[in-house]
């Protein structure tokens, strides 16, 4: 059975592909940002606007706070989008 966030991950790295501007980057539950070479400050605004833009959700400045690497930026969206984790399950 399919993991429900694959759904997810897969929008998610097309994201993080546009907004890094690198067709081929792999994301990964483990990855952070010194994992990404144009993963600074600014692009980090960049991609937390585009993922909200995205997945038509809002996240609350603790929420983004708390974000450590991508597996818990997935789990967010999870939480905010049940209803794409539903259909996937």
């Amino acid at each position: 059975m399919a993991d429900p966030t694959d759904q997810v991950r897969t929008s998610l790295q097309n994201v993080f592909r546009e907004v890094f501007g690198e067709p081929n980057l792999l994301i990964h539950d483990e990855m952070t940002a010194a994992d990404v070479a144009k993963w600074d400050s600014l692009s980090h605004i960049q991609m937390i606007v585009s993922v909200e833009k995205f997945f038509q959700v809002r996240f609350k400045n603790v929420e983004i706070a708390r974000l450590k690497k991508v597996g818990d930026l997935i789990r967010l969206i999870a939480i905010h989008r049940s209803d794409l984790v539903k259909k996937a399950a």
